[in-house]
This record gives C-alpha cells, sequence and structure tokens, in this order.
C-alpha cells in the first residue's frame, strides 16, 4: 500500500508560499511545498492541518486537491496537493519554524529554477496553473 504525502499551496497573487528543509536527510537543504506525511487514521485535510500547526505554529483551513502524482521514495508513495488559506503570511508575526530554515513567497515562475524537492516538482504545471488560473 502506497504511503500518501500532502502538499500545503497557499497562494497571495501571483506568489505561493514555500519553505527551505533543514540541512538533513535525503531532502535537506531543498526547497518545498509545506506538507508531510499522512498518519494512518488520518485524512489528507486533518494531516494538512496537523503539518501547518507542528511546522509553521499556524492553524489553516484544507481547500480543494490542486493535483496528485505517484513518486518513488523508499517504495511508491502518493502526493495530493491542496489548496490551504493561511491565517496571515507570516511577515509581521513570523511563523514559527520546526523544519525549515526560512519560508518565503515566491512567484510560482522562479519555482522551476529553485532546487525544489522532486516529488512537488511534479505537481508544479497543475500549481502553477492553479496560481496563474486565479487560485481558486
Amino acid at each position: 500500500m502506497p504511503k500518501t504525502s500532502i502538499a500545503g499551496i497557499a497562494v497571495h497573487g501571483r506568489k505561493v508560499l514555500i519553505a527551505h528543509r533543514n540541512p538533513v536527510g535525503q531532502m535537506g537543504g531543498r526547497w518545498e511545498f509545506p506538507g508531510g506525511k499522512v498518519e494512518e487514521g488520518e485524512t489528507d485535510s486533518q494531516a494538512i492541518v496537523r503539518e501547518f500547526g507542528e511546522e509553521f505554529g499556524i492553524k489553516v483551513r484544507p481547500g480543494a486537491m490542486i493535483s496528485k502524482a505517484v513518486f518513488e521514495h523508499n517504495g511508491e508513495n502518493l502526493l495530493h496537493a491542496y489548496a490551504v488559506k493561511v491565517p496571515h503570511r507570516g511577515i509581521f508575526f513570523k511563523y514559527r519554524l520546526t523544519e525549515h530554515t526560512e519560508y518565503r513567497w515566491a512567484d510560482i515562475e522562479e519555482i522551476a529554477s529553485l532546487d525544489f524537492v522532486d516529488s512537488d516538482l511534479l505537481v508544479y504545471p497543475d500549481v502553477k496553473k492553479f496560481v496563474l488560473g486565479g487560485g481558486r
């Protein structure tokens, strides 16, 4: 049975929230859409709320699925990307980081040129369409 991971896509205009992973592990030091693994007995939406709470200290509201992909990482895995509403942009009130060294709002076109995790690049074309279509 493949494991499922989620990616939360928070949008502000043409910008998307991205985070730089701590420099440990196979994907350490790379950029990603925030998210993580769905735990047993958890829905994708519950995982999104938990992951953003744990990793950024904020309560988010998950929206519709934007994209999904299959990727290989210690076996077959699924990645589901969802629209996410954040309570604020983490500018005046900083997010509390536990798994990342930094975060920022990147223009959707810029993501293709960053050192992004491979699995997130699989959903990037759909995320780009979503953002350029108004993020709704």
